[in-house]
């Protein structure tokens, strides 16, 4: 194993996260003195920061003919942002959710995870597909910003943004500002490369495959700014950034990161068999899982954070135990499929049910 790759490798994540954490602020706290509603900072800016590590990942890999290494990091991300990240969130204080996440977003998530599956059935995401996708996220954009406005300005989530008097917006702020954002994407940029390169230098030295490294190891590396993130709003007690966060992050992986990664790789990004049939399908059911747990109180409480960890750990045992063949996995499998699935779905619906009631 090449020493100087390790390092570089371990220099990556630290690019990776120190880039992302320097985006999110600039422009985070460019929102703010911009008088820009803390909900759709969640949903658009500080998703679209803390999705910048998938996409100069993605980028990097496309380029680099490693097309497992984009759809595992996407789908990993996806499957970490809601399992770990709002468990982790959630067993630190109880989220709310407002009831336009409800009403929009999980729907649009949900829509995009089973969008990705269809145009994915044919094995390959080529450049029409990237500007589907891409197309996707626009339109979203656009009728966020604009739904916000026309709500009602009383509404404590997503207010009318006041028109800031020009003399109070510093230039000096605003520049201090624009320049964490550029030096954040200069660290993402050259982390993403030394992440990549590290990755397929650790995947060929265990003689594990790219995707299931693009599913664990670099998914959880570009996945650590959300979880700073959502432990120091938690801290602060903004739930609105969190969940908004973590689903607005969700639907840039897929619509933006995959919209743009299928666009400029060279000859498209080609859809393995095992991220068509298992990973991309777990994905769904976790986007799905998002509705009856948000819709019970409109709150992620402590115990549903912890279902969510229970599953995120298990969906990452169950790769492990693929990953090296382990005699275990048919029984651990059997397990998950016949009682602990089962299980969750009937204590899901008649947390449902209660809710009605």
């Amino acid at each position: 194993m090449d020493v100087t790759t390790l390092i570089l490798f371990i220099i990556g994540f630290i690019l990776l996260i120190s880039g992302a954490n320097l985006l999110v602020r600039g422009a985070t706290n460019l929102a703010d003195t911009l008088g820009i509603s803390p909900l759709i900072v969640g949903l658009t800016i500080v998703a679209f920061g803390t999705s910048a590590p998938e996409l100069a990942v993605n980028l990097q890999s496309a380029w680099s003919g490693k097309p497992d290494l984009a759809i595992g990091n996407i789908v990993g991300s996806n499957i970490l942002n809601i399992l770990l990240i709002l468990g982790i969130g959630a067993v630190i204080a109880p989220l709310k959710v407002h009831k336009r996440i409800i009403q929009l977003e999980i729907p649009l998530m949900i829509g995009a995870s089973i969008t990705l599956l269809l145009l994915s059935i044919d094995g390959k995401l080529n450049y029409l597909d990237g500007v589907i996708l891409l197309s996707g996220i626009i339109f979203y954009t656009f009728y966020s910003v604009k739904n916000c406005r026309q709500l009602d300005p009383v509404d404590p989530n997503c207010p009318i943004p006041e028109l800031v008097e020009e003399e109070k917006i510093s230039m000096i702020v605003i520049t201090k500002q624009l320049f964490f954002i550029i030096l954040g994407l200069i660290l993402l940029v050259q982390g993403s490369q030394w992440l990549v390169n590290g990755a397929i230098m650790v995947a060929k030295f265990f003689a594990i495959s790219e995707l299931i490294i693009g599913l664990t190891i670099v998914s959880i590396g570009t996945s650590l700014p959300e979880v700073a993130t959502v432990v120091i709003a938690s801290m602060h007690k903004q739930q609105d950034l969190i969940v908004g966060n973590v689903v607005g992050s969700n639907l840039f992986n897929i619509l933006l990161v995959l919209g743009i990664t299928s666009i400029v790789a060279p000859s498209g990004i080609d859809v393995s068999y095992t991220a068509l049939v298992f990973d991309i399908p777990i994905m769904i059911v976790v986007a799905i899982t998002c509705f009856p747990i948000f819709f019970t109180g409109y709150i992620i409480d402590r115990g549903e954070g912890g279902l969510f960890l229970t599953y995120y750990f298990a969906y990452a045992i169950f790769l492990l135990l693929n990953a090296t063949k382990h005699g275990s996995l048919d029984a651990f499998s059997a397990m998950m499929f016949w009682f602990v699935i089962p299980l969750t779905a009937i204590t899901l619906l008649i947390l449902v049910w209660q809710e009605k009631d």
